[in-house]
């Protein structure tokens, strides 16, 4: 098996998997409790905390343990709303988020809030201009992603913070596909919430953060118990929050020699794929993008039996269609940066790793140059198109 689809998850590192077990079987107390078994979680708990804010350059209890990003996402948007009500009720976003964040907005106008979502440009980048005229007396949150789950752009992080701290606005970024990738310090940004997944570095599923910049008045989440400084009721889920602090120090151990990898066999695949498989394009900022990112339009074809025939020769990627979640709807993001439908249903998103080799890349390629074309061949869009060009 090639595995290409670490955007969605990654391989849980032995040695998270290692760090975690103990707190299964061993230290199994719950950190709330006095005897010294509870203790040992709750030290290990801390350990991660601090580790974990780390990574992105914050304190400690800046960071508030989630169930995942969805959760994060949720948390901030809500929270924020909820919060500050009384200084406004408008929030602006842009048409490429995750659905964790535009399916949240929706839930807020449902509930009197007033969404304005941002345009982009082909590369999926947003206009700093068209967000700076979006700000309004009332506004009380910018939402932007780091970086796009499906085509890989970076967004103008910095340059928001600073627009965002001029105004007076609180800015939250989902940074789920950027945290443990590139470097990220919160300070320098301007970043004041955060929402990050564990299973996005090789670490277990079930477990992601959010960073709330000190002094940030933030509704809790769930009631209860005073777990997470009174924010977030629950015990804790101490094997997931071990495993996610062993996956931010292993992220940032090997954080630069990872991306230099990742980068030289994305413009490899990228290289090959323009240059052998016509009527394609790479879509997402071809410089400012994740470094394991690759994502491709192929003209008349279908995203979802590109999949299935790849799958057959044992490669695992995704598509920007929606279609295998069983919608025929394609992907927001591909439609946002100027796709037409039919564009968006024949995409593919690739998605490497460390452990992704060259040879692997070479295989995928020349598989895909057959598949490509066997699909084309059934195509009578394809045949007329070959046609007309005489």
């Amino acid at each position: 098996m090639i595995y290409l689809d670490n955007a969605a998850t990654t391989r849980t590192a032995p040695e998270v998997v290692e760090a975690m077990l103990p707190y299964f079987t061993e230290n199994y107390g719950n950190p709330s409790a006095i005897y010294s078994v509870g203790a040992t979680s709750k030290k290990a708990v801390n350990e991660a905390r601090r580790g974990i804010a780390g990574v992105i350059g914050a304190k400690q209890e800046e960071i508030y343990f989630t169930a995942g990003g969805t959760e994060a996402d949720n948390w901030a948007l809500k929270a924020v709303a909820e919060s500050n009500i009384h200084k406004g009720r408008h929030i602006i976003t842009t048409k490429i988020e995750h659905h964790a964040i535009l399916h949240t907005c929706k839930y807020l106008e449902k509930r009197g809030f007033e969404v304005t979502y941002l345009d982009v440009d082909r590369d999926g980048v947003i206009d700093l201009g068209q967000l700076e005229a979006a700000i309004r007396p009332d506004t009380i949150l910018i939402s932007v992603m780091f970086a796009n789950n499906e085509i890989g752009t970076l967004e103008p992080i910095g340059e928001i913070g600073r627009l965002a701290r001029e105004k007076g606005i609180l800015f939250h970024t989902d940074a789920v596909q950027a945290f443990g990738q590139i470097p990220i310090q919160v300070d320098e940004l301007g970043v004041d919430l955060l929402s990050a997944s564990a299973h996005k570095l090789n670490g277990p599923k079930g477990i992601g953060m959010l960073y709330v910049r000190t002094g940030i008045k933030l509704s809790s989440l769930l009631q209860g118990g005073g777990q997470e400084r009174n924010r977030r009721a629950g015990t804790e889920n101490v094997p997931g929050i071990v495993g996610f602090g062993a996956a931010a120090a292993r992220a940032m151990n090997i954080m630069e020699q990872k991306a230099a990898k990742e980068r030289e066999l994305r413009d490899y695949l990228i290289g090959r794929i323009e240059t052998e498989i016509p009527y394609c394009r790479l879509n997402g900022h071809r410089e400012k993008r994740l470094p394991g990112n690759v994502n491709f339009s192929f003209s008349f074809i279908e995203g979802e039996s590109l999949l299935i025939m790849l799958d057959m020769k044992g490669i695992c990627a995704s598509s920007g269609s929606a279609c295998t979640s069983g919608s025929l709807d394609p992907s927001h993001v591909l439609l946002a940066i100027g796709l037409k439908h039919e564009e968006a249903h024949g995409s593919l998103r690739i998605t490497l790793s460390e452990e992704n080799t060259r040879e692997e890349m070479d295989f995928v390629v020349e598989e895909l140059k057959q598949i490509v074309a066997k699909l084309r061949e059934m195509s009578p869009l394809y045949e007329d198109f070959i046609k007309s060009l005489g």
